[in-house]
């Protein structure tokens, strides 16, 4: 009788993380993370309108010195004014991206689908310009944006398929496998 060695474990993880199948479609995937930052944009837009409205209110006015309300609304609304701006960039960013498709021996560059193998299991990132934690489904496959500035964008960005990184997070170094880049 052949022996696997776990291979039923093997399958589950390969089917988890979209193994068998040919990946990712990266214009569905760029058009569901268009449509949430877009939705995130118009939220941070609403907020900012109505923080602007607070800071600038009459019943905002200072009634003493010890009166702050005003001023906080103000930093408030500059505050969600200026994650609307870099949202904006963000979109933009994305709407000029053009999805383009990394070969079998190719490294990991901003615009790649990639699927991390670690201790607890698979995943699949996508390393985009900006609006890192992202996280969208395309088909049955949860993707997880990665910047080139995260702490593992940076560890992936230049890796192949078969080579392993290594990533200290809470003292505890973790080992993760780069199964598949497209």
């Amino acid at each position: 009788m052949p022996k696997f060695g776990g291979g039923a474990s093997r399958i589950a993880l390969r089917t988890r993380a979209g193994l068998d199948s040919p990946g990712v479609n990266k214009s569905v995937l760029l058009k569901k993370i268009i449509d949430h930052l877009t939705g995130e944009l118009e939220t941070y837009g609403r907020a900012a309108r109505a923080a602007h409205a607070e800071a600038t209110h009459e019943q905002s006015r200072a009634e003493n010195k010890y009166d702050t309300r005003g001023l906080e609304a103000s930093y408030l609304a500059r505050g969600q004014s200026r994650q609307a701006a870099a949202l904006e960039e963000t979109l933009l960013q994305y709407q000029s991206l053009v999805p383009r498709k990394f070969g079998a021996g190719d490294p990991v560059d901003l615009g790649a689908v990639f699927v991390l193998e670690g201790p607890g299991g698979s995943s699949t990132y996508f390393l985009g310009p900006g609006a890192g934690g992202t996280e969208v489904m395309v088909g049955k496959e949860e993707v997880t944006v990665l910047t080139p500035q995260s702490p593992l964008g940076r560890q992936v960005l230049g890796r192949r398929a078969g080579e392993t990184i290594r990533l200290d997070s809470g003292g505890a170094p973790r080992v993760f496998r780069i199964l598949r880049v497209n």
